[in-house]
């Protein structure tokens, strides 16, 4: 049977603390008294739309029939501060594709995709948590329209989308050791025989450091791997698990 598959995935970092109105700072620091506590909240502020923005969109296109497979190039969408909408570079090798371009034309650029394809079926660790709803309320804030509810449905049931931490969890996820434990994706990549997107170099707490350092292109790399073992992980949750 043919299917269309679009894995994706995304790396946040915090907004400026400048960019932040003095009643926004005092909110967000309100009954922390040590620089330890004020630290890890600000180190909490990349996790949040409304307190941090896209550093960038990686997506892996895959057809499939059967026991056939056509995956297309993989394509990053790495945000620079200093581009204008209207400004884009691309960097493209055998292995991958790499636009960059402002925050705003990278979240528009997603969202004509799945316009483009209505039914495609979305594929993501952790996606309908925190990728989904952090794209969709970063669209809102910069005035864009989401082409589709990414949050459309229920908890344990939505359609067009396989959330790879909901299934290796069976939507139960807990933080404590059990058969449901939620572990992060460099765990489940290493259990399964996936290489692993981590490296020495980069892994997902760097993020905010290389943005800050201008290591975009990095970024890109580290994102577009994270698509492309998504799919090799979820490849294994489907010959093993789906039902």
């Amino acid at each position: 049977m043919f299917a269309e598959y679009l894995v994706f995935d995304i790396e946040t970092v915090p907004l400026d603390w400048d960019a932040f109105s003095p009643s926004q700072q005092e909110y967000l620091l309100r009954n922390l008294s040590t620089e330890e506590e004020i630290e890890k909240r600000k180190s909490e502020l990349g996790l949040s739309p409304l307190t941090a923005q896209i550093a960038c969109i990686g997506l892996l296109f895959i057809e499939t029939d059967g026991d056939d497979e056509k995956t297309y190039l993989p394509v990053a969408y790495a945000v620079n501060n200093h581009f204008s909408y209207e400004q884009e570079e691309l960097i493209e090798t055998d292995s991958r594709r790499i636009y960059i371009v402002s925050e705003k034309k990278a979240l528009e650029q997603f969202w004509k995709i799945l316009k483009k394809h209505l039914d495609i079926c979305l594929i993501s660790f952790n996606g309908r948590n925190f990728d989904s709803p952090f794209l969709m309320l970063r669209s809102a804030i910069l005035g864009i329209h989401p082409s589709r509810n990414l949050m459309d449905g229920t908890k344990y049931n939505y359609k067009y989308h396989i959330d790879l931490l909901d299934q290796f969890t069976f939507y139960q996820p807990t933080n404590y050791f059990s058969p449901t434990k939620r572990f992060n994706m460099d765990f489940y990549a290493h259990s399964f025989g996936v290489k692993s997107p981590k490296t020495e170099e980069i892994n997902g707490t760097k993020v905010k450091e290389f943005f800050k350092e201008g290591k975009i292109i990095e970024i890109a790399r580290y994102c577009i791997d994270d698509v492309v073992a998504t799919w090799e992980l979820f490849k294994k949750w489907k010959k093993t698990l789906q039902f």
